[in-house]
């Protein structure tokens, strides 16, 4: 099965970004920061209902860093190259926080000007990295609520494939929209319907990031003349009409 790629955000303020001042004039300027924190669990959606907790373990980008070229860009735009691991202009590394980022910043390119100066005015507030999933564990918690103890799962990510770690606008799912994403590309990956269809009864735009079901190999599985397929929109309306109580 192809795996989707995901993106995971980080706040400023733990992802702990600096700006290095330039040791004379004829070194650049240079980014440091985390772009991944280890075993600190994250709520991507709402865990208690269409979501689910995630935390990333140690480890997780050991093969990555051996054999990747990832890059370091701006709000995830493959356009704004600020350095390259091969390069050399882009180290990355794994110490007891997480996913360490350091980086040079040559401001002859125009925006990574601009970048040097939304950071010091903090107007970039947040990292962000770029990968696929190669392993992935799901387990389930017990979470204490005002309503007592509810059960959630839990994604531990054991491996990942970077592509790209960013300095981003938005960290932290601050949309709708990037959660319900974050959402669909993790089930998408784990690969398991049930686990899909479960949430999509709650949120029906899941079904947006569901897979498309394989093809059929046998004459008896095939859509005959004047059959019509489900497909996903007849499971779209089946969720909406359970999320809403509507007669089906």
């Amino acid at each position: 099965m192809t795996r989707i790629e995901e993106r995971r955000d980080l706040a400023l303020a733990v992802a702990g970004v600096q700006l290095r001042a330039a040791e004379d004039e004829q070194k650049v300027r240079g980014f440091a920061g985390h772009a991944a924190v280890f075993n600190q669990r994250t709520a991507i959606g709402n865990p208690l209902t269409w979501g689910f907790y995630e935390e990333i373990a140690p480890g997780a980008f050991s093969k990555t860093l051996s054999e990747g070229d990832a890059r370091f860009l701006i709000d995830h735009d493959t356009r704004l190259v600020v350095s390259r691991v091969s390069a050399d202009s882009l180290r990355l590394s794994q110490d007891k926080t997480g996913l360490a980022v350091d980086s040079d910043l040559d401001a002859r390119l125009s925006y990574v000007a601009d970048l040097i100066v939304n950071l010091e005015n903090r107007n970039i507030t947040g990292m962000s990295f770029g990968f696929r999933t190669v392993k992935d564990d799901w387990e389930t918690v017990s979470v204490e609520t005002s309503e007592g103890d509810v059960e959630a799962e839990l994604r531990i990510i054991r491996e990942v494939q970077l592509f790209e770690v960013s300095a981003v606008t938005f960290p932290a799912y601050e949309g709708t929209d990037a959660a319900l994403r974050s959402v669909g590309a993790a089930l998408a990956a784990r690969g398991d319907a049930d686990a899909f269809d479960r949430r999509a009864g709650l949120r029906p735009e899941l079904l947006n990031f569901r897979p498309e079901p394989a093809k059929a190999t046998r004459a008896s599985d095939a859509t005959q003349p004047g059959e019509t397929t489900g497909g996903r929109q007849a499971m779209r309306m089946k969720a909406l009409a359970a999320r809403y109580r509507l007669a089906r």
